[in-house]
């Protein structure tokens, strides 16, 4: 009941969050139709909110559906794992990332679910320790403990989803969630409410609810380690479509060529101070591909470091809208969080 409150009563406040986005504009919950409208009305009836996360995609429907899809059936669903083992694994991730957004508001979460001290967070510690270190090859290691694969699938799908979700929040949002103005006294409070608001009225949500907003499509080969857990595997099946989809549409060959070579080579270290190595790695391309190379390195390796500036520049140089934007970032972050999916089961490059 209190939640249900909650969620009532900070429902105008959490949409005019969406203010916070930056570099593009999305789609006001007012003026939403189709699929975008569904997917608001899905995630305000599911997740508590329209968080901003989700909603930046908006101007790329199918993106949009997809990163829903991924985060709706890991984290939210009913079953398997508890949702205090998937919010540690966001948490944990989100550390590894150095994405203060997500790890602010995924931490809270996690506090609401579980005292900070305890034998139940200490049990949960090796949990947020991999999920931490599995942004790093050679670090990376199969999920602790003897697992069935439905909850190793469910709880890796956590981490290649915030994998993903880390670099598009580094690259379209703050640092926090609440409004820039809010007194230093008061961020704790509004954040542990936050926290309150995400918490599981249910049981969770029922596996592959999700899965009619996008076409059916084959799990991918790199994506085997969600084979044992069917509405991960439809979620991600159906998103790596789109957003490979959206690549073809946004992203030139080359662009796509040169961040899949250096993915196959990346050991999760993050790139030099300065700009230096994005602009060598991008020297041999056609001038007109460059700006969205640099764009497509900085998102994948240094998403944090993403400026106005590399915005603006692919923007002129493709005479490109929103829809690209989102469709661009989408598919390099998608790029780089299928290449960590392999890391954190631990198989080989």
């Amino acid at each position: 009941m209190e939640t249900t409150l909650l969620r009532r009563v900070l429902r105008k406040p959490l949409r005019g969050s969406l203010r916070q986005v930056r570099h593009v504009r999305p789609v006001p919950p007012a003026r939403a139709r189709g699929l975008v409208a569904e997917v608001y009305t899905r995630s305000e009836r599911e997740f508590g909110m329209l968080a901003p996360p989700v909603a930046l995609h908006s101007p790329a429907p199918e993106i949009l559906a997809a990163c829903w899809m991924m985060l709706r059936e890991t984290l939210l669903t009913g079953g398997g794992p508890g949702r205090a083992v998937r919010e540690a694994v966001a948490t944990g991730v989100s550390l590894g990332n150095a994405c203060p957004y997500c790890a602010g508001v995924h931490g809270a979460a996690l506090g609401g679910l579980v005292p900070p001290e305890g034998g139940a967070r200490r049990d949960l510690a090796p949990v947020e320790e991999w999920a931490r270190a599995s942004g790093t090859r050679g670090r990376a290691t199969p999920f602790p403990g003897e697992q069935a694969a439905e909850p190793v699938g469910v709880l890796v799908g956590v981490a290649v989803t915030f994998h993903y979700l880390n670099r598009m929040v580094n690259v379209f949002l703050d640092e926090t969630p609440l409004p820039p103005r809010t007194p230093g006294m008061a961020r704790g409070t509004l954040m542990r409410t936050l926290g309150r608001l995400m918490r599981p009225t249910g049981g969770g949500v029922e596996p592959g609810g999700s899965l009619d907003l996008l076409p059916m499509a084959p799990l991918p080969g790199d994506l085997s380690w969600a084979a044992g857990a069917p509405g991960v595997a439809g979620a991600f099946a159906r998103a790596a479509s789109a957003i490979e989809a959206a690549g073809r549409r946004s992203v030139p060959g080359p662009v796509r060529d040169l961040l899949t070579a250096r993915l196959a080579a990346w050991d999760g270290g993050h790139p030099g101070l300065g700009g230096a190595w994005a602009e060598e790695a991008v020297a041999d391309l056609a001038a007109e591909d460059r700006p969205a190379g640099r764009l497509a390195l900085l998102t994948a390796f240094a998403s944090y470091r993403v400026g106005e500036a590399d915005v603006d520049a692919f923007r002129e140089s493709r005479g490109t809208g929103d829809r690209e934007l989102v469709e661009l970032t989408g598919w390099a972050s998608m790029a780089a969080a299928r290449t960590v999916g392999g890391w954190t089961r631990g198989e080989s490059p």
